[in-house]
């Protein structure tokens, strides 16, 4: 839950200090609406011995483009979307985002970019119980202790475009499972984010519901200009993307 919790407050699991200095890189012309890793690295530290997750991927998405990131369970495929993401910090190598360079960042900025620039949408909803759906899916847009201008009829107007607008006043127990994935993902567009990030996003639905679910994820990617990263076992999930990335051995080749 963790990782959730950061997700839609903006703030990062590691504790970094928030005093560091940093700034935005100058970023190519080509790079300045999308999205690039470089030699990115993740190691994890188990029982004194050091265990490496991720090994100097490397790939560029541009603006609005769709890629699948594939690979057996324990591949990497969640550690990659929390690097991207700014969850985890790699422990080497950098990611841009529309000129940024996220880790050169001081964390009040790159948690203030995380919120504003990037969705997440996990396989849970993660939608909090004791909230409406309206109050859930405005999660993102209070992130900073104040509602932006807009939000709530923005929230109301992407639940209305999933098929939810007899739902606002609903808590979440009282919904559907595609219902709630559904919230979910219109949660994650709320602050109409550069990067939406899914991990395993129809992997707790059926067959039907998972295709329906698909179906609305990309149509609305496609409304919003967004670029799109999945990770997924997926083989249907997958072919959707323009792009296929397989992660083996912690190495990332392009399929």
């Amino acid at each position: 839950m963790d990782e959730v919790r950061s997700a839609a407050s903006g703030t990062s699991t590691d504790g970094s200090d928030t005093t560091a200095k940093g700034a935005d890189a100058a970023a190519a012309p080509e790079e300045a609406a999308g999205l690039t890793a470089r030699e990115v690295s993740k190691s994890f530290t188990l029982g004194g011995r050091e265990l490496p997750v991720l090994r100097g991927v490397s790939f560029r998405l541009q603006a609005a483009e769709t890629l699948a990131v594939v690979g057996p369970s324990g591949s990497g495929k969640s550690t990659l979307l929390h690097v991207l993401g700014t969850l985890e910090r790699p422990t080497a190598g950098t990611v841009t985002l529309a000129g940024s360079d996220l880790y050169s960042l001081p964390e009040g900025a790159l948690a203030r970019l995380r919120n504003e620039r990037i969705g997440f949408v996990f396989q849970d909803h993660y939608l909090l119980p004791q909230y409406s759906l309206l109050e859930n899916v405005l999660m993102p847009a209070l992130a900073f202790r104040r509602e932006r201008a807009g939000a709530r009829q923005r929230a109301a107007e992407l639940l209305a475009r999933v098929g939810l607008a007899d739902r606002l006043g609903h808590r979440p127990a009282e919904l559907s499972g595609g219902e709630r994935q559904r919230a979910a993902i219109a949660r994650a567009l709320l602050n109409r984010p550069a990067l939406l990030l899914c991990d395993e996003p129809t992997g707790s639905l059926d067959h039907a519901t998972a295709a329906a679910a698909t179906d609305l994820l990309f149509e609305l990617q496609r409304q919003e200009g967004a670029m799109l990263i999945v990770a997924t076992h997926s083989r249907e999930l997958a072919a959707r993307c323009a792009r296929r990335l397989q992660l083996r051995d912690g190495q990332c080749f392009e399929a």
